[in-house]
């Protein structure tokens, strides 16, 4: 998680910098990364004012705060984030999801081989993902971040689900069903 923290009209301090950054990092576990936060601390005469963006995943959520003290301001405009990015979550959680997203829920099996030759293999575990919409190239990102070796994602230009695989030779393999 980034955050940034401005100051206007007054002078930087490193104790409400460092609170303003511990406050606004417990939104992190709401939402997925990366999420990148802007904290704006101004004064005013005598009004403290709290001004926080965070985005994460194309989600924009704003809040803003004024009170007679800055710490007070800072926490309550955290928790005003902490209401909203709740309210989103929630808001993503009750929606019926739509019949592509339905589709694209797969069933991905792991095949035991028997010892001998002449039996069928069997389904060992069996697993439920979510092939996340993305282009090529943020899949091949997301699989040199992870550790395994393939990715099942949904083909943003095409809407149907690939597979991409890392190959021996340290390229890239792409399976696209046939339309």
């Amino acid at each position: 998680m980034q955050i940034n923290v401005a100051f206007r009209h007054t002078e930087p301090s490193d104790a409400l910098k460092m609170y303003a950054e511990d406050k606004v990092s417990r939104i992190k576990k709401y939402l997925e990364e990366p999420i990148e936060a802007n904290v704006v601390l101004q004064v005013e005469k005598f009004r403290h004012i709290a001004d926080v963006t965070v985005e994460s995943n194309g989600v924009r959520i704003n809040a803003r705060e004024e009170t007679e003290d800055m710490y007070s301001a800072i926490d309550m405009v955290v928790d005003k984030l902490e209401g909203q990015v709740k309210k989103y979550k929630e808001k993503l959680r009750n929606r019926k999801p739509s019949a592509s997203e339905r589709a694209q829920k797969l069933m991905m099996n792991v095949l035991e081989w028997p010892a001998e030759e002449a039996g069928e293999p069997r389904v060992v575990t069996s697993q439920q993902i979510y092939a996340k919409p993305m282009d090529v190239d943020e899949a091949v990102m997301q699989l040199n971040l992870s550790n395994g070796d393939f990715l099942v994602f949904t083909n943003r230009a095409t809407m149907s689900v690939n597979v991409l695989y890392r190959r021996k030779d340290g390229n890239y393999g792409l399976i696209e069903p046939v339309q």
